[in-house]
């Protein structure tokens, strides 16, 4: 039988040993380069260096040792084209049969406090060339680029004495997709522009789903290679397998309580939908005031907190049936109690909200958008009347919690909870009404309401005025403000303009 050659290249050498030994068992040339050379070597085998086959040395430390005519004549060559077959043997060049190439962790340290010079010298050349140049020719070149593809290409040549054509196919495949990320993930780093020419993403799957958003849909999870974030290096200390709907509701529900930097608060979602905002001064209180807020809705959902959840609170949890429990830190005596709840998810979250883009997939394209991130800085009132001081943080409160409720939105707060809400209404009076209800079943005193988007008519401000609402904070920017400020003024209600809508579609 002819010797067939297998060039490796790697930098994760997890399994290697055992695949090579394989591979030299069934009659395989090994050439490698460098530190993947000298493991290969220590190891009992006889690999051949780079060196040996260009008849040139590596250089520029090391940045230049595969990139020669030797290596990538090797395995371009179209086994098939007499042409090609007479060029390689006129040169001297041996066919390369296998690649096996991982690539310079650049992914493991894009995201790094080191600077850019150091980040660029992660940046493989060389690998990503042989990748490519295996992979067009896969008609007779297997490339592997991922170590627990090992067993499956070991498989194949036990059982037929080499790779199928479908397999190299499917490894072609693969090394374009992590090449395709590889240079995203590099263009990220390098390209200081929010809209590029063309829209790079690179991300890897963390896992896959038992479902989509219903059952009948399938679905998998990615995390970003160029970005941290809260959903991406979240530890799971209890529970079940986490969804498609409990990604999407735990990343809504970390950034409402990520509005609140200087306070303790808690956030209850369903359906992606906050139902339940509090701050207090204990956990213990804050979580109870959030329960407060929809005893009926937060059944089944999400609860996120941005302080560590102590023993009581988790008494209290364990009350009432809930998906998820996320904080950023949980005391032993907590976790012990939240898990005698085994289906129950506890979700320790260790990066505060990183985003800086929203993208929403079309049929056909992808819309891409700045994050909408700014609270006004130039807020006014707008009425004769003057709010208090206390209503004025409660218009605050609201206005932080009414961007995350899908438009029309509308928040009602009593200054510490948010009361009611309403949204996702075709009409901005039936969002108000809804809102209004809500607060008025459970809560008595003093009320105030945040809209995410100006009031075309006076009629919210009528209708406020007629159930008690005491002070309003809206946009502004109709061209019919001065109906609503009218109507404010006429019943005694101050109102507020933030100059800042904040639809959520």
């Amino acid at each position: 039988m002819s010797k067939k050659r297998a060039l490796i290249s790697v930098s994760d050498k997890t399994g290697l040993i055992d695949f090579a030994k394989f591979l030299e068992e069934k009659n395989y040339d090994l050439i490698s380069t460098g530190g993947t050379f000298k493991h290969l070597k220590e190891a009992g085998l006889n690999p051949i260096q780079i060196d040996d086959v260009t008849n040139f040395p590596e250089m520029l430390d090391g940045r230049v040792k595969t990139l020669h005519p030797k290596v990538h004549g090797g395995l371009l060559a179209v086994r098939s084209n007499e042409a090609h077959m007479t060029t390689v043997k006129e040169h001297k060049i041996e066919l390369i049969d296998m690649v096996i190439v991982n690539l310079y962790p650049f992914f493991e340290h894009a995201n790094s406090d080191k600077s850019l010079e150091d980040k660029v010298e992660f940046i493989d050349i060389g690998g990503p060339s042989m990748l490519r140049s295996g992979a067009k020719n896969y008609q007779s070149v297997a490339v592997i680029t991922n170590v627990e593809d090992y067993q499956m290409v070991q498989n194949e040549i036990l059982e037929i004495g080499d790779t199928t054509l479908e397999t190299r196919k499917e490894l072609a495949g693969k090394v374009f997709n992590l090449t395709s990320a590889y240079d995203a993930a590099i263009s990220k780093m390098l390209l200081d522009e929010d809209y590029p020419q063309y829209l790079n993403a690179s991300y890897k799957k963390f896992s896959d789903l038992r479902y989509g958003e219903n059952p009948h849909q399938t679905a998998a999870y990615y995390v970003s290679t160029t970005e941290n974030g809260a959903m991406k290096d979240f530890e799971i200390l209890g529970g079940k397998e986490l969804s498609f709907n409990n990604l999407r509701d735990m990343d809504l529900c970390w950034k409402v309580v990520n509005e609140f930097k200087e306070e303790m608060a808690c956030c209850a979602v369903k359906h992606s939908t906050p139902c339940g905002v509090a701050v207090g001064n204990s956990a213990l209180e804050t979580y109870k005031k959030t329960f407060e807020c929809d005893p009926v809705s937060i059944f089944g959902g999400i609860i996120g907190m941005n302080f560590t959840v102590d023993a009581p609170t988790a008494e209290e949890l364990n009350n009432t049936f809930l998906e998820i429990v996320m904080a950023p830190d949980f005391s032993e005596e907590a976790l012990e109690i939240l898990r005698k709840k085994k289906n129950l998810r506890i979700i320790k979250i260790n990066n505060p909200v990183s985003d800086q883009q929203t993208w929403v997939k079309t049929d056909g394209g992808i819309l891409v958008q700045d994050n909408d991130t700014k609270f006004s800085d130039a807020i006014e009132t707008v009425t004769v009347f003057k709010p208090t001081e206390e209503q004025e943080k409660a218009l605050l409160f609201a206005q932080r919690v009414v961007k995350y409720v899908k438009s029309n939105a509308i928040v009602v707060s009593n200054g510490f909870q948010a009361v009611g809400i309403g949204g996702g209404q075709v009409n901005r009076i039936w969002a108000t009404q809804h809102a209004v209800e809500r607060a008025k079943e459970k809560f008595q005193g003093d009320l105030v309401l945040a809209s995410d988007a100006f009031f075309p008519f006076r009629d919210v401000v009528d209708f406020c005025a007629k159930e008690g609402i005491k002070a309003i904070i809206q946009p502004g920017g109709s061209m019919r403000d001065e109906e609503s400020i009218e109507a404010a003024n006429d019943h005694g209600i101050p109102m507020m303009f933030t100059g800042i809508r904040h639809f959520l579609h």
